[in-house]
């Protein structure tokens, strides 16, 4: 259970990292000294974020496989990730970006990912 509980921070770290890394470069504009950095600039701060990223999303994948002695399958693990990435873009773009993105469809769509979890560990 610890190693789950573990496996589960890590990645919802790992993901809030990489969400950063990945599209909070598209506020640069909206903040004086970064809005004339060069693209080149703009990829190694990225790098930089996503340096923690990975930081987290290893051990993760360590701790959590059951082949190192964790509690999920490989399968189980690449599922869980993407859940929680799906779950942290949507909570960053609705801060960051102030998005109205939960239509009856997207969570249709998250309903669906959350059975295809279940599926997964039945």
């Amino acid at each position: 259970m610890k190693r789950a509980i573990f496996t589960i921070v890590f990645l919802i770290l790992s993901n809030t990292f990489m969400t950063f890394a990945w599209y909070g470069h598209l506020k640069f504009r909206q903040i004086k000294d970064l809005s004339s950095l060069p693209l080149a600039a703009i990829i190694l701060i990225s790098w930089g974020i996503a340096l923690f990223e990975y930081c987290f999303q290893v051990p993760a994948n360590r701790i959590g496989f059951d082949g190192n002695g964790g509690p999920f399958s490989l399968l189980q693990l690449k599922v869980i990730q993407e859940v929680i990435t799906l779950t942290v873009f949507v909570v960053f773009s609705a801060v960051v970006f102030k998005t109205n993105l939960l239509q009856l469809h997207h969570i249709a769509g998250f309903a669906c990912l959350i059975l295809a979890v279940y599926l997964l560990f039945k």
